[in-house]
């Protein structure tokens, strides 16, 4: 009787267990943090058509779009509602945050899918030349700053547009007599020419009987001696000569760039070409829990060293990590700008010159080959035609020896002249189009100059490749261009510059749809880091990852584009805490 009792007692007793938990997942509780009062776009509804047509369950009514949720709740890291406002303050308990966003946008948080951020830290420190018209405004800067730095002591700069001034490129004169007593670099805005003064020379002893890196191109002045120009692989010649910089100060200049890009909206970035101090100073922030958004690191092809180490290991199989490798970025040609691009005819306004690429620019095939095989997604810098066709080639290649490989989700890096015969085989071969509003904007003083008046068209050919079935993802490869998604954006719908030129867009049937824009920034990045089941979209269970804007970029775009540049972040999220709050 007893035992019977007892029985009786036990499965009442799993019963009520079974039913609490029942109720304790129907009810998850109260939120942590709670957003009202806001205009949600949570891009929960089908894929746009390859013509930008939103889907029939897109919220569009008569051809306008408007928000699909009011509120979102958060607990744990990941988000547990999303739909009006009562819904969401049902889950208010007496800790939780609540903020009333008096009508600010939220969309999934923005991925910059292409970064320098650990550059962008340092230029931050560094002369900045961006938009200086002259070399004379560039001199004056750096002797201004070399008032404030003691004897010896290095000085760098970046920004220069090597592209803008590729028919008037400076040398050491000016930079040497303004400021002789300190050894002085200065990086160019995409970083394929370096300037230097004397002393940097004289500290690095490049001479002109020091060997150039295919790929590379030391200017020489009339006295035969290097005049202070480097263009393309022979960068590497100064990056050399600079002494390594101090963990602790990369660690900073990775802190400093992951901050700014917080500040600017981003909750996750994929840095391109790690080399082993970065990797190291990355490793430290992760342990000691101070990277306040999250990264996916693109290891360096040209450290060979860090490459086999990585590839005896394999890449990161996880995705919750704040810091996760699982690329590799590879260099295949160089610069439009600079000329050193690969094209499949000569450069229009160089006859007889083509660029490099491939062996002849340093790419190494075998290590490549070693690193797909062991798992990694490869991102290739390809930017000429011809330079996009033979990573096509190659890539190509490699699937029909092994078709594992193809499920890499691999990349190219730009993708920024392509021959409109290639644009299909980047659907075909599963290859992601990694691509930068902004270099349309600002290159287009010059490239129709490169490449000429038919080429051009298969250049910064978004439409073409969307309509060709290519996957996208969109970034500014910052520090070389401005990473502000209202600039990304802007430049995206109108294929404008920030001054609004030219009128009707520069090649504007190029364009793409405000969704496009900011799936290529959201959702089609995440799917670029093989994240797209954590984040990308708003969603219950999703990860909490939010950015919080004072424009309705979908609303804009439709009566006003030209006021996406005014937008302002309001508050980015990452993880369900606050990184970010204006």
């Amino acid at each position: 009787m007893k035992a019977g009792l007892f029985g009786w007692l036990l499965g009442v007793l799993l019963i009520c267990v079974t039913a609490s938990e029942a109720t304790a997942k129907a009810n998850p509780g109260a939120a942590d943090l709670i957003l009202t009062d806001a205009r949600v776009y949570t891009l929960r509804w089908g894929e746009p058509a390859r013509d930008g047509k939103p889907a029939p369950d897109a919220p569009t009514t008569d051809g306008k779009w408007h928000p699909d949720a009011a509120a979102v709740a958060i607990r744990g890291g990941r988000i547990i509602y999303v739909g009006s406002d009562k819904g969401a303050l049902a889950l208010r308990g007496k800790r939780t945050r609540v903020i009333d966003l008096n009508g600010a946008t939220v969309i999934p948080g923005l991925v910059d899918s292409h970064t320098h951020f650990v550059e962008l830290g340092a230029k931050l420190e560094a002369v900045d030349l961006t938009d200086v018209a002259t070399e004379a405004e560039a001199v004056a800067k750096v002797a201004e700053r070399a008032k404030s730095v003691p004897k010896g002591e290095w000085i760098f700069g970046a920004g220069w547009d090597e592209g803008a001034w590729a028919n008037r490129y400076p040398d050491k004169q000016q930079l040497s007599a303004a400021v002789p007593d300190h050894p002085v670099v200065l990086r160019s805005l995409h970083g394929f020419a370096i300037w230097t003064n004397q002393a940097a020379l004289d500290a690095g002893r490049i001479t002109k009987a020091s060997p150039v890196p295919v790929g590379g191109e030391m200017r020489l002045g009339a006295d035969g001696e290097p005049n202070g120009l480097f263009l393309n692989r022979a960068a590497t010649m100064i990056d050399a000569a600079v002494p390594p910089e101090p963990p602790a100060v990369v660690a900073r200049h990775a802190l400093k760039g992951l901050t700014q890009m917080a500040a600017d909206g981003y909750v996750m970035v994929h840095e391109a070409g790690v080399p082993a101090q970065a990797m190291a100073a990355l490793q430290q922030l992760e342990d000691e829990q101070r990277l306040p958004i999250r990264v996916y690191a693109m290891l360096s092809l040209r450290d060979p060293p860090l490459m086999r180490q990585w590839i005896a290991r394999g890449p990161d199989r996880d995705t919750d990590s704040m810091f996760v490798t699982r690329a590799v970025k590879a260099y295949y040609d160089g610069a439009l700008g600079s000329r050193g691009a690969r094209l499949l005819a000569d450069y229009e306004d160089k006859p007889g010159h083509r660029g490099i690429s491939g062996d002849g620019y340093g790419f190494d095939r075998d290590l490549a080959k070693a690193a797909m095989q062991a798992g990694f997604q490869l991102g290739f810098h390809a930017i000429g035609d011809a330079g996009n066709r033979e990573v096509l080639d190659f890539l190509e290649g490699e699937f029909k020896a092994d078709p594992t490989m193809a499920r890499n989700r691999h990349r190219i890096e730009h993708a920024q002249v392509v021959s409109p015969q290639d644009h299909p085989r980047f659907a075909r071969l599963g290859v992601i189009a990694s691509m930068e509003p902004p270099h349309a904007v600002e290159d287009k003083t010059w490239a129709e100059a490169r490449l000429g008046p038919q080429r051009i068209l298969g250049a910064y050919a978004w439409r073409s490749l969307r309509t060709a079935g290519a996957r996208l993802t969109f970034n500014a490869d910052n520090p070389g261009s401005d990473h502000s998604i209202f600039y990304g954006l802007h430049s995206a719908i109108t294929r404008r510059d920030k001054q609004l030129q030219p009128a009707g867009g520069w090649y504007p049937e190029q364009r793409l749809t405000i969704e496009e824009a900011i799936r290529a920034y959201t959702s089609w990045s995440a799917h670029a880091a093989f994240r797209e089941d954590q984040t990308g979209i708003i969603a219950q269970g999703r990860w909490a990852d939010l950015t919080v804007m004072d424009i309705d970029p979908f609303a804009l775009a439709a009566i006003a584009p030209e006021k996406i540049l005014a937008g302002r972040i309001r508050a980015t999220i990452v993880g369900g805490k606050l990184v970010y709050q204006r």
